[in-house]
This record gives structure tokens, sequence and C-alpha cells, in this order.
């Protein structure tokens, strides 16, 4: 569908109490269209909220039949900026049912960034608190994989999404809407307005903590995200790798600058764990001794036959010392193990699906600082 299909079906919509529609009323300043999804700005003196929160959801009622997602923004010259579905103005505070918006940033990719935020999530839930988790990684939304959920919001009667429950938590990603197979290709100022757009037009309701899943780096949804809410705090995730730990320090700094405390540092990756049993021939457990590896290592048998090696993939310390550098608490160090490998293909974090396993045990731990942070 082009612009000026777009503005035929804007030229059918009224402004409400009037007999005349919104084009012919010159109030269509703009049409963007960005793949199958679409920005209506609009122009409007009038003051009245209502009027134009109406306008809004009949604009958006509308377009959804032909869009994915359809934004409708008021000038903001006019100081009446309205995003679809919003409620009141925007000097009402966002989220304000939210006790605690908790941001998981990392400074680049691959740090295993969503599995953190998964399970600390998961962790939360576990707790007895009401938990949010929204995935704003929108160029690679992973949550959708790593909770296993292959279905899209539904609607309320207001226009407004509805998470979808899963574990007992509230999700929501730009995944459910775009497609995980789906390329995005946008500029900054769309992926801004898309960002606040999935806290107003989300009904999150009441919720203890929101944690908020960030795409890597300090790019725009970063910045829209200090502008429009009041973050409770911000955790770092990278790995023991020289180059994760420098982008630590961008993304730290960033923090600092548009004053969002930092809660702390997790260390991912953090060597890998493999455990296992020793028997012999007949199928009995060895019990006791000891095991030598090629590196002349050796590692302790249990006299139960239990073994446990810790490799270091990367090298050791990094996240120790730069949280030490930069005086930020490490929250704590997580190890690679088939477990939490398995758990995550499976769609089912490992503090949901093996709350006892050591590695569940490491993020209840880290979970325990933070409440006790914000407490």
């Amino acid at each position: 569908m082009d612009k000026n299909k777009v503005k035929e079906l804007l030229s059918k919509i009224n402004y409400p109490g009037f007999n005349r529609d919104i084009v012919s009323f010159g109030m269509v300043d703009s049409i963007q269209i960005e793949s199958d999804n679409v920005i209506i700005k609009l122009k409007i003196t009038s003051q009245d909220n209502e009027k134009k929160k109406l306008l809004v959801e009949n604009i958006k009622e509308n377009l959804s039949k032909y869009f994915s997602l359809v934004l409708v923004e008021i000038d903001e010259k006019n100081n009446t900026n309205l995003a679809s579905g919003s409620q009141g103005s925007v000097s009402e505070p966002v989220l304000p049912k939210v006790k605690n918006v908790i941001a998981i940033a990392s400074g680049k990719g691959g740090v295993g960034k969503s599995t953190v935020a998964s399970n600390v999530a998961c962790g939360l839930n576990n707790k007895g608190f009401k938990v949010g988790l929204l995935d704003l990684d929108i160029y690679g939304p992973s949550l959708p994989i790593v909770l296993g959920i292959n279905e899209q919001p539904e609607m309320t009667k207001n226009n407004r999404l509805v998470p979808i429950d899963k574990y007992g938590m509230k999700v929501m990603s730009f995944g459910f809407i775009s497609g995980n197979d789906t390329p995005v290709i946008w500029r900054g100022p769309l992926v801004s307005r898309m960002t606040e757009q999935f806290f107003k037009d989300v009904d999150w309701g009441e919720l203890d903590f929101l944690i908020l899943d960030l795409p890597p780096g300090t790019g725009d949804v970063q910045l829209t995200l200090t502008q429009k809410l009041r973050i409770s705090g911000a955790i770092i995730v990278t790995t023991p790798q020289d180059i994760a730990l420098s982008d630590v320090r961008k993304g730290a700094d960033m923090f600092k600058k548009v004053k969002t405390p930092i809660l702390g540092v997790i260390e991912n990756m953090s060597g890998f764990s493999i455990d296992g049993v020793i028997k012999n021939s007949n199928g009995d457990l060895l019990n006791g001794g000891e095991l030598y590896l090629s590196d002349e290592s050796k590692i302790k048998i249990s006299d139960s036959g239990n073994f446990e090696i810790n490799i270091d993939l990367f090298k050791k310390g990094g996240g120790v010392s730069e949280s030490k550098r930069l005086n930020i608490p490490l929250l704590g160090q997580i190890p690679i193990s088939s477990a939490i490998v398995d758990s995550t293909d499976n769609g089912a974090p490992i503090v949901h699906s093996m709350p006892d396993h050591k590695t569940s045990i490491i993020y209840n731990i880290i979970i325990d600082q933070i409440i006790s942070i914000l407490d």
C-alpha cells in the first residue's frame, strides 16, 4: 500500500465532533511507510486530549487492517504529542504502575544478554514478584526463541497490546510483531518511536519489576529510555574477553552521563563447566581419586564418583578487574554449561526448568543482590 492509498483511508475519518475529515481539515502532516509499518504525523491545535485520543484510536483501528504496526504522532510543537493508544498527555508518568524498571545492557552483541535477562526475570518471578519482560532489541529480538514463544499478542478494546503470559511473567517482544526471520531496516527516529510505543501501547498492568532486554551498544533505544522512563538501575552483561570489557566501559560511561544508576556487572560465559560421574568397566562408581588432564592439571573425584572441570575459554578475572576499575559491583560470574545451553534451546530458562542447578543458584545470588540494592 502506498501513501496515496493511506491518505484516501484517512480522508474517511472525521475529527471527533465534526462532520469533516482530518485530511480536508489539513491535520495530516506526513505519512511514512516502512515495510509493513506506517507512521502518521498530525498537526492539531486543539488542547482537547479526549478527542485526540479518540482520533488516534480511530486511525489505528482503520489502518491496522493493512499494516502490522500503526504509529500516530501529534506535532510536538503544540505540546500535545500523543502516540497511538497513549494515556493522557506526555507530562503524565510513563508506566505509573511499575515499581522498578531494570535495564539489562551490553556493550556488544553475543554476550548472552537475552539469556541473562530471561533468567533474572524468571528468578524474580520465582520469588513471588509480579514481573514483566520486554525485548527492546528491535534489530535482533531473541526472547521469542529463548522463551519458546510462537504466538502473537492480542489486543484490548482500547487497541492496546496484551503481553503474552509465559512462566507467570508478562512478556512482550518486537519479534512477536515482525517475526524472528524478518530483517529490520529502520532509521533512528522510527526506532525511538517504536521503543516508546512498547511502553504506552502495551497493557502492562501492575508490576514489581519490568526487565528490559536492550539492544547492544549505546544507540537510539538507550537514549529514548533515559528520556522517557525512570529507570531504577542498569545491569551490564559482559564476557571475560578484553574486547567485551572495553565496551563495558562505554556502556558504563553512557549510563553515568544520563544519571542512570548502575546496579552492577554480570560476567557471562565465565569459563566452561563440565561435570559428571566416573564408572569402571563394570558400571560401578569410582569412589575417590584424581583425574589427570593432558595439561598436567588434576581434578579431584569425590567419594560418590562425581567430578567437575572448569575451563577458562577466554581469560580469567576480566569482569572482576573491570568492575573494580569502574567501581561497579560484580554481581556474579556465570559459566557455560551443557545444562544452560539445553534449557535455552528448549525455550525454558534454567532458573525455571532446573531451579536447583548450580547455575540457577548463581542467578539467585545475583537476584538477591539486585533486590537488596533496590530495597
